[in-house]
């Protein structure tokens, strides 16, 4: 170790010397900034911390980094000598390892002085003072370096002593009565420059909302008086006597034309001929000769109403909905100003360049599920964008694929899948019941009618029909808040084609439960959903951010209701087929902290809950919950997990897929070190487990949710690689448990058995999944 010490000590010296030798006569190389902070007693502990955390962050220039005091990459930039050839190994070694060296400067000394200066006064410390100073390493062997030596003097703060609006001009002074109650500008709070830009925006934005069109920031003047004494300030509002005569104008809204079918290479917005050919809409005139589009279409994307005054919000709305209806590439908008009489108008173009109308895509896939399926899948989507004239979106999507299970040793079954889905998505709320009022926002509500068959083939066992159909609706409340509602789901599921195979895992004791599940899988699933998603704005500068989706599913209580026919084992059945009853309710919350630059702490919550009732003594199986997987407990293989202290598949294969419990609990947590642009780390811990509602399970004893479920929670760990290529995220996880609760009392927890250099121990716990995407 001393040894180690004194080569590095050793490399250090060497370096500095080869650093002093280039540095050009005249020349310091700058090491660093010190700042010397005296407060008035006044300022306290805290303001004075930021400010010196600001002041360091705002220096310039930023110095060579130092280890032990020596200049390193800047030794190493000179190591190799002056390059020869841009790509040549010196110019590499130079890049990769070095760092060119960076002068001390007394313009960037005075420049520092002033632009903190500045920063200070913006903030309310009026009158304070910097100066900064060279000073060089008194040290002989590093007298080539020199550091930026600051004194800085904070004067005592400013604060908001009262705030005036001074608005002369006739057609301001009423609008500005609304406008000025929410000022940000209150009295006692401390001055600062920022709120004052942030103040001139929102009374911009909230007098353009009420009509003055041409209005801008520049045109406020705040005026500070200082001279009040105790350092108090008065702020004064007022419109500069420069401002153009057009922005003290409201304007109102004349004629809207609307050309749907606009061209950019025609590049030109000039329409006089065609508005010649524009067709009266209730307000609107539509410039679409061949028909293309229902005129209602426009009526319910424009925010803006002619005979009203100009609105930017409607106005911000409006190219938002026409943006996100899904019809149009580009939208460009013109305004044409106009008096009429004592009136400011302005007529409102809207230039739109549809999308084709009707496309197809052909897709080559691998697919990664959750249950360690991968495999290839072929699909062709066909669309029709307009198929109703009101930008109605009609897809069609078949696919054909097979899936083979990872990691089950030989043991799993291959499953083929087929599938086609049709859907039909109206920009607008359609009901039985007209519904001409509701709240549109930025992006229009979408009502989506869904129908599709799928196909699983479950290798030489049987075959799983499933056809579902969904009525509902989507809209957001805000940009960050989604709301779903599906009053209508149907979903028959019907196994089929029994093999020989199939009907012998009755007899093995491990597939048995299974195998009888399977058998009583038909059935019909009459449900309402409702899903309530936020998340944090994507805009956000906050180092934290997460997202919540909760749901919400009761199934079977109309039927129960109206039907009254029962089979032969009481069971309620519609067309002989028996229909689930249950209340299925879940939360997924997703939290998401950015510790640094290149480390972010990802965690999530999940919690589900399912009450079988009347017809059911359990969800059905593809409501169950389940863990295990990919995205799961990833040091678990799918389904090897409860319900409880049940277990199966440890062998690591999938015979059946049952599904696994009514209740489900999870926590998942890891760090996610980002090592460079591409690749990524983590380091995760993963729990949970699932259980059943009813004691009457026929998984047995210990699978039942109870007080003690903590004690039945299995745990397990990893480390992860994920390769980012901008498009997808493939990674890899490497897992094994920490806790198996299946295992008996006092032995549930196997730190004790990690042996990674034994071949069995790695056979029977190492889990590798393998998947595209974040497992959260």
């Amino acid at each position: 170790m001393r040894r180690g010490l004194l080569y590095i000590s050793f490399f250090l010296i060497l370096t500095g010397c080869h650093v002093a030798r280039h540095i050009p006569p005249g020349e310091k190389l700058y090491v660093g900034t010190k700042i010397n902070v005296q407060v008035d007693s006044t300022v306290s502990k805290t303001e004075k911390g930021d400010i010196e955390t600001v002041l360091a962050d705002m220096a310039r220039p930023k110095p060579n980094k130092l280890l032990f005091g020596y200049p390193y990459k800047v030794g190493l930039y000179y190591l190799m000598g002056e390059p020869k050839k841009e790509k040549g190994f010196r110019a590499w070694f130079r890049r990769k390892f070095g760092e060119a060296p960076v002068f001390a400067s007394a313009k960037a000394l005075s420049s520092n002085s002033l632009i903190w200066m500045a920063f200070l006064e913006n903030e309310g410390y009026f009158r304070s003072t910097v100066s900064g100073s060279l000073r060089d390493n008194p040290d002989s062997s590093k007298n080539y370096q020199t550091t930026g030596v600051y004194q800085v003097q904070v004067q005592p703060r400013y604060y908001i002593d009262s705030v005036a609006f001074l608005m002369d001009s006739t057609s301001l002074r009423k609008s500005m009565v609304e406008v000025k109650k929410r000022t940000l500008l209150r009295k006692d709070n401390p001055y600062r420059f920022d709120v004052i830009k942030l103040e001139r925006e929102r009374i911009t934005q909230a007098l353009q909302r009420q009509g003055f069109f041409y209005f801008q920031p520049d045109y406020i003047a705040v005026l500070a008086d200082t001279a009040q004494g105790k350092h108090r300030t008065r702020l004064y509002l007022a419109i500069k006597p420069e401002t153009p005569a057009a922005a003290l104008l409201p304007y109102s809204i004349r004629d809207i034309y609307v050309y749907p079918n606009y061209s950019l290479s025609s590049n030109s917005t000039r329409t006089d001929t065609a508005q010649n050919r524009a067709v009266e809409f209730g307000k609107l005139k539509i410039v679409d000769p061949a028909g293309t589009y229902n005129p209602k279409l426009f009526r319910d994307i424009i925010a803006l109403q002619p005979g009203k005054r100009y609105n930017s919000r409607a106005q911000d709305q409006t190219l938002s909905r026409f943006i996100n209806v899904g019809s149009f590439k580009f939208v460009r908008n013109r305004f044409e100003p106009d008096e009429v009489g004592d009136s400011a108008v302005l007529d409102v173009h809207y230039y739109l360049t549809p999308y084709p109308k009707k496309s197809a895509r052909f897709e080559l896939a691998g697919t990664s599920r959750s249950n360690n399926l991968v495999g290839s899948q072929l699909s062709l989507n066909w669309r029709n964008r307009n198929v109703l004239g009101r930008s109605e979106l009609f897809t069609v999507n078949a696919n054909a694929g097979i899936e083979f299970q990872v990691g089950a040793r030989g043991q799993g079954v291959a499953n083929y899948r087929y599938g086609i889905q049709t859907s039909l998505t109206f920009p607008r709320l359609v009901s039985p019941i007209p519904i001409k009022h509701y709240e549109r926002g930025q992006t229009l509500p979408q009502t989506i009618v869904s129908l599709g068959y799928d196909l699983i083939v479950r290798g030489e066992l049987y075959h799983l029909n499933s056809f579902l159909t969904t009525f509902g609706y989507t809209w957001r409340s805000s940009p960050q808040t989604e709301h779903i509602f599906q009053p209508i789901s149907i979903n028959y599921v019907l196994p089929s084609n029994f093999t020989e195979k199939f009907f012998a895992l009755e007899d093995d004791p491990n597939t048995r439960q299974q195998y009888i599940n399977i058998l009583k899988s038909e059935q019909l699933i009459l449900s309402t959903l409702y899903t309530y998603n936020v998340s944090s704005s994507p805009r956000t500068t906050s180092a934290y951010t997460h997202r919540l989706s909760v749901n919400v599913e009761p199934a079977g209580n109309l039927a129960s209701l109206f039907v009254k026919k029962t089979n032969e084992l009481g069971e309620g059945v519609i067309f002989g087929v028996p229909y689930s009853q249950f209340i299925r309710m879940d939360v997924d919350s997703r939290h998401f902290f950015k510790l640094s630059p290149g480390m972010t702490w990802a965690n999530r919550f999940f919690g589900g809950f399912g009450v079988p009732y009347g017809n059911s003594d359990q969800l059905p199986f593809v409501k169950q919950y389940f863990v295990g997987g990919a995205n799961s407990l990833r040091a678990f293989r799918p389904r090897a997990v409860g319900p409880g202290i049940f277990t199966r598949n440890q062998d690591g294969s999938v015979q059946l897929q049952d599904g696994g419990g009514d209740i489900k609990l999870e926590f998942n947590t890891e760090l996610r070190p980002k090592f460079n642009k591409y690749l990524q780390g983590a380091l995760f811990v993963d729990v949970g487990n699932v259980w059943m509602y009813s004691s009457e399970s026929s998984y047995g004893f210990g699978t039942q949710f109870k007080s003690d479920f903590y004690k039945q929670l299995a745990v397990g760990t990893g480390v992860g690689l994920r390769i980012d290529v901008s498009y997808f995220v493939v990674r890899f996880d490497l897992a094994f448990p920490l806790r198996k609760p299946w295992l008996p009392e006092g032995q549930q927890w196997v730190f004790d058995q990690i042996d990674p250099g034994s071949r069995a121990w790695r056979r029977d716990n190492l889990i590798l999944n393998v998947a595209v995407g974040y497992p959260f």
